[in-house]
């Protein structure tokens, strides 16, 4: 049996108020077709189909019409469970209209695993644990207002959960696990770390379920085995950077070939599908990154530039700046530091020396500009006459 294992697509998120939406629908057409190329008999997805409970239309259109071409019109069975981004029950209220079309959608936590026949007779059976936390449990882990003991109580119940939903199955059945969960000992990215409150909602590593043949994980986007589970355990990683602490990460899906009673053996597939976030640091000055921008440097990304300056940059040079390149998203100056000088009483310097330097301060470093000081100078002299 070959399975497609993915997760994280956080659909209708943008980046510092930029849509992503045409990149994550370039996204769900590749993986189209990856799962046709690839021969797959079902698709894993491991939670956070949305970026919000509240998703735009667009992105709802988007998962609507990707996930039935996914199932290849109901023959190639789809399980999605939520994450924590995620309404359960907003994503599971198509639950009956999805079922029709060989789409399996688990909102909420429960004790009954789902039971699948993928298209050559064989049966697959998955753990499917949605995001677990308390709310969505619908219960009080402990009474104790301790981190540790919350953490100890969450994990015990997170053991308890999947040791319940895999306690018996078929010999002849595929056993597979799937989560939306944090394991300690995992690499984050920015974009993903709201799903903890300080190291409470935590799960270690042997709480997996040792049972299970492979245990597909999602809500860290970098792709990533569990090296220390008792069960080969993997997060499949968004399929696109969605913060610049992704800056340069690859992405992939992640294929799992595995038969009954056998072990389960991986595959990563790049995807290629969107923009590329990187980092610019031009310390030499603004007219290094006119000179990258003139010969075409990351032409179709998202890009963070560091510009190094002794002067402020101007809103017009700004402006100039978005205008020939449209992926700046973040410009920010870092100002040279002066030499520390001794300290000289401020009481005999002219007024618009006590200007400039208060005006380094404030900008940590720059330099105003002469006009700026004429227009100080012309107020104070207002004052004066006044």
């Amino acid at each position: 049996m070959r399975l497609l294992h993915t997760a994280d697509w956080h659909l209708g998120k943008t980046l510092e108020g930029r849509s992503r939406l045409p990149e994550q629908k370039e996204f769900l057409e590749e993986l189209m077709v990856i799962a046709d190329e690839e021969n797959v008999d079902a698709i894993l997805m491991a939670g956070d189909v949305f970026d919000t409970v509240n998703p735009p239309a667009a992105a709802e259109t988007l998962f609507y019409d990707a996930a039935v071409k996914l199932t290849s019109r109901g023959e190639r069975p789809l399980i999605i469970i939520s994450g924590n981004h995620d309404n359960p029950e907003r994503l599971s209220a198509s639950r009956p209209l999805a079922q029709t079309n060989g789409i399996t959608i688990i909102g909420f936590p429960t004790t009954d695993p789902i039971e699948v026949t993928v298209r050559n007779g064989q049966k697959l059976t998955i753990a499917a644990l949605p995001y677990p936390s308390e709310s969505r449990l619908n219960e009080c882990l402990t009474a104790s207002q301790e981190e540790e003991a919350l953490q100890l109580a969450y994990d015990d119940r997170v053991k308890k959960l999947f040791s319940d939903l895999t306690e018996a199955g078929s010999e002849e059945a595929v056993h597979i696990a799937m989560s939306h969960i944090y394991v300690a000992g995992s690499r984050e990215s920015d974009s993903e770390r709201p799903i903890q409150v300080g190291g409470a909602y935590t799960v270690s590593a042997n709480s997996l379920p040792e049972q299970a043949q492979y245990v597909a994980l999602g809500h860290l986007h970098r792709p990533q085995t569990i090296t220390r589970a008792s069960a080969l355990a993997r997060y499949s990683g968004s399929p696109l950077a969605y913060s610049f602490s992704e800056a340069n990460q690859s992405k992939s899906v992640t294929i799992v070939d595995v038969e009954p009673e056998g072990l389960a053996h991986i595959n990563e597939i790049p995807i290629q599908s969107g923009k590329p976030l990187v980092r610019w640091i031009a310390d030499q000055g603004i007219d290094q990154v006119y000179t990258w921008l003139e010969e075409g440097k990351d032409a179709d990304a998202w890009i963070d530039l560091e510009i190094h300056l002794n002067d402020t940059l101007s809103i017009e040079e700004i402006h100039r700046l978005r205008s020939q390149h449209d992926g700046f998203i973040h410009i920010r100056p870092v100002f040279a530091k002066k030499d520390q000088q001794k300290e000289v009483s401020n009481a005999n310097l002219p007024i618009e020396e006590l200007f400039k330097r208060f005006y380094e301060r404030q900008t940590d470093g720059a330099e105003p500009e002469q006009d700026l000081v004429q227009l100080f100078l012309e107020l104070t002299q207002s004052d004066d006459d006044e």
